[in-house]
């Protein structure tokens, strides 16, 4: 099968040898629970890149990445229930399997949704790894009670609205609960992402945030923080202005933080890692496979809009590289996909 990967960990992506074209074998048939499945699409984030730099491989054993992947199931193992040969899915991988950059990926049905029906694969593409680190930090970390009335008198801080996941957590926060939403944004065209996105408020995150946060003049106290990009200054502020027993999540690997700044509110510190289930097979791994299945229903009850902006053409080697060399200038808005080998 064909495949993208690398031999040599760490190279600089201007590099020909940090993403190389590929010829594998195709995988074992599945067993348990996994699924075959066809790779039609896929997308680029963040976790490809620090992958890249992490990750250790050879000319014995390459590494593929890749953990966005839209396509249809080829076989289905003895003891899958969920899909069958010929249905259309979507989902995020794992880590310590081999990744989606590749024709055909094994992958275990309980993390896996079916495909909306209204988008096509490279749309779809773009959601799954966002929506899900997006929907279980909103809901099942942070807490955030659901219903169109819900939370109604409180708010919601988005720190670092325009990428993938905020994009995602902006949506179903206003879609799905009754809270106020702000967003923030740096640039002309990332606050009007934002805004379009469905934050009710849109701060400037290259300013104090404090003061861009007291502007707004809200009446409603800052119960719940979404971080996707957290420094010592930003936690300062944050710090400063969440409410008492409010809700601090974050997802990236910041700074040491000191925690004793929110210790008089009670403030709740949650991590987000949408690999947690998967890895660690928890006794709710299955719970992805319900949250994709729900965002397929928001998507095509029109409710919830792929982010995907860029297409960066076929799946292969030199695509794939300015892909990521795109994600790591911090170009990219939105979701950049790829379709067909």
């Amino acid at each position: 099968m064909k495949a993208v990967g690398y031999t040599e960990q760490g190279l600089s992506i201007t590099d020909p040898r940090a993403l190389i074209d590929l010829e594998l074998p195709d995988p074992a048939a599945p067993q348990g629970r996994d699924l075959l499945v066809e790779v039609r699409a896929v997308s680029v984030n963040p976790r490809d890149v620090k992958s890249r730099m992490a990750f250790a491989a050879s000319a014995d054993t390459p590494m593929v990445l890749g953990y966005d992947a839209c396509g249809v199931v080829r076989e289905a193992g003895p003891e899958a229930s969920l899909f069958r040969p010929g249905d259309e899915v979507f989902y995020a991988g794992v880590l310590n399997r081999q990744g989606s950059n590749a024709e055909l990926q094994l992958v275990d049905e309980r993390i896996v949704g079916r495909k909306p029906s209204t988008l096509d694969h490279a749309a779809a593409a773009s959601l799954p790894l966002t929506a899900l680190t997006a929907y279980e930090m909103l809901f099942d970390r942070l807490a955030l009670p659901s219903g169109s009335d819900a939370g109604a008198g409180e708010a919601l801080f988005v720190l670092g609205g325009a990428g993938g996941v905020p994009s995602i957590a902006i949506q179903l926060a206003r879609r799905l609960t009754g809270v106020t939403v702000v967003g923030s944004a740096s640039r002309p065209e990332s606050e009007r992402w934002v805004r379009e996105m469905g934050a009710h408020h849109v701060v400037n995150h290259a300013r104090p945030l404090k003061a861009e946060l007291e502007r707004l003049n809200l009446t409603e106290p800052l119960r719940y923080v979404f971080s996707t990009h957290t420094d010592t200054r930003s936690w300062t502020d944050i710090a400063a202005l969440i409410a008492p027993q409010g809700r601090f999540g974050l997802i990236d690997d910041p700074e040491p933080l000191d925690l004793r700044l929110v210790k008089m509110k009670s403030v709740s510190v949650h991590w987000e890692a949408m690999f947690t289930r998967p890895m660690f097979g928890t006794a709710d791994m299955i719970r992805q496979h319900e949250i994709l299945n729900d965002v397929a229903r928001l998507v095509d009850e029109g409710q919830l809009r792929p982010t995907a902006t860029e297409s960066a053409g076929a799946i292969n080697a030199a695509n794939l590289r300015k892909a990521h060399a795109a994600i790591e200038a911090g170009r990219a808005v939105g979701k950049i996909v790829l379709a067909g080998f």
